[in-house]
């Protein structure tokens, strides 16, 4: 097993890698460990299955799982682990996302599937609360975090000084 738990990240295609780049950025930015697979709840059900009972062997804290239209990768996911799973839908098809986003949110009682927002903001945020996430049981990632929103918050701050001053009648 692992020495520290790492994030799976599962897309249902390749199309999906663009967007889910940015979970990625978030999860090298935070020193955390991530593999990355292609995997479809549709075409490949019984490799999905496989991946994730040994990514849950071998030290999985949690996965992330992208997919556009149908989307059912998240909760064909949920359905065989007991690790937290969240959901990104792709913005793709003639619903621009809403069919995946309802599609992922819409899990059984007894399934939960963390959902983010649809496309590439999803995709940072699905990072970030994978971190915080396994955050819970790892002070010095909780203090990474931290110190990121705190270096957020001065920026956001800098920033308004600047139009203060800029529009000071």
């Amino acid at each position: 097993m692992a020495e520290k738990p790492f994030v799976a990240v599962l897309m249902g295609s390749d199309s999906d890698l663009p967007v889910m780049e940015s979970t990625l950025e978030v999860l090298k930015k935070l020193g955390i460990a991530y593999e990355v697979k292609i995997t479809s709840a549709h075409r490949t059900p019984a490799a999905t299955r496989d991946y994730v009972t040994d990514a849950e062997k071998r030290g999985c804290g949690t996965f992330i799982c992208a997919a556009g239209l149908a989307a059912h990768l998240a909760g064909a996911v949920s359905a065989i682990t007991v690790r937290p799973v969240i959901g990104v839908p792709m913005d793709a098809g003639p619903l621009q996302g809403m069919d995946a986003l309802l599609s992922t949110v819409q899990m059984p009682g007894g399934i939960p599937t963390a959902t983010v927002a649809i496309g590439k903001a999803g995709a940072k945020n699905a990072g970030y609360l994978a971190a915080q996430i396994l955050g819970v049981g790892d002070p010095d990632l909780a203090e990474r975090l931290r110190a990121e929103r705190a270096e957020n918050a001065e920026a956001i701050q800098k920033k308004d000084a600047e139009v203060q001053k800029q529009f000071a009648g």
